[in-house]
């Protein structure tokens, strides 16, 4: 008898969440705890078992569940480990994926936070039948998930997608947390969106809302607040954002052809405010031959459900 559920789980720097899905993709059930407090990962398990067992328990027991799916920083789909996660409280190389499979007595597969999206998408969401599109995650960073032929591109070394770390600005351009400069992250980003508001307000003497923060204080959803109230500076600064993200998009485009590129994260709740740019960026940018035939799409999963669907999408394969 099939099991009908698993475990999606996305843990993140700060939380952990986690949710028991059924075949149809609905998220039966949903819990968290948080990650960053954790620093002894044998611990972080041991009370991610204490809270996630209770979702197990009523949803039938671990006899009911085909596996776990997990997304996570570093994530490598290859080997299951979690390699060298700046973000996350242990160093090093850690066989996540094996250590939660002991734990819990059922397989566990790993993947990045971004490829992990891209499942989701193509399982669930606006990339349903497709079998070449890129996921573009916009949140605190800038994650990618590949699909060529129906899959998930993972490299020989399972790292593959890392194009947030491309190179938007080659001269003079912002130090990456990577140790590079002008990556793509810089500026498309939750926090390359209010380093860009920082940049924008100390370069001019325009009145504007943004000012009435302080500047270390400004987020990018203070900017989309400011540019909705009609805040030109905030307009100008999702103007610059698209413009860069627009330009990267036509050369993505010209590596792997996709149908489409779906935008995902806290960033694409802008709306037209960031489409409206990158869409014109893009096509400024592509070769004739893909002009007007890719599509850019906002992600249809919800965003409350969605890391934890794409991560769960990985556990039906196992």
């Amino acid at each position: 008898m099939e099991k009908p559920y698993v475990i999606g789980m996305d843990m993140g720097g700060t939380n952990t969440v986690f949710g028991v899905v059924d075949a149809r993709g609905s998220v039966i059930s949903k819990s968290a705890i948080k990650t960053g407090t954790h620093t002894d990962v044998n611990l972080y398990i041991q009370d991610l078992y204490e809270e996630m067992i209770k979702l197990i328990d009523a949803a039938g027991g671990v006899e009911k569940f085909k596996g776990i799916g997990i997304g996570a920083p570093n994530g490598n789909f290859y080997t299951g480990n979690i390699e060298f996660a700046p973000n996350l409280p242990w160093k090093g190389v850690v066989p996540f994926a094996k250590l939660m499979a002991e734990k819990f007595g059922v397989p566990a597969v790993l993947t990045n936070d971004a490829n992990a999206a891209a499942v989701g998408e193509m399982t669930y969401g606006a990339a349903r039948g497709m079998k070449n599109f890129i996921m573009i995650t916009l949140g605190t960073g800038v994650g990618s998930g590949i699909v060529i032929d129906g899959k998930l591109v993972y490299g020989h070394d399972g790292f593959a997608g890392e194009l947030g770390h491309t190179t938007a600005i080659r001269d003079n351009g912002r130090l990456c947390g990577c140790g590079k400069k002008g990556c793509l992250e810089t500026y498309c980003s939750a926090t390359g969106v209010a380093r860009s508001a920082r940049e924008m307000l100390a370069s001019s003497t325009q009145d504007s809302l943004l000012r009435n923060i302080p500047v270390e204080s400004i987020t990018s959803k203070d900017v989309f607040e400011a540019a909705m109230e009609g805040d030109a500076i905030a307009k100008d600064i999702f103007a610059f954002t698209g413009k860069i993200l627009g330009q990267s998009l036509a050369d993505f485009v010209a590596f792997s052809a996709p149908e489409a590129i779906v935008l995902f994260g806290g960033l694409s709740k802008a709306g037209d405010l960031i489409m409206n740019p990158i869409r014109e960026n893009m096509e400024l940018n592509l070769l004739p031959l893909w002009k007007a035939k890719i599509k850019l799409l906002f992600s249809e999963l919800k965003e409350a459900d969605a890391a934890v669907l794409g991560a769960s999408a990985l556990a039906w394969e196992l």
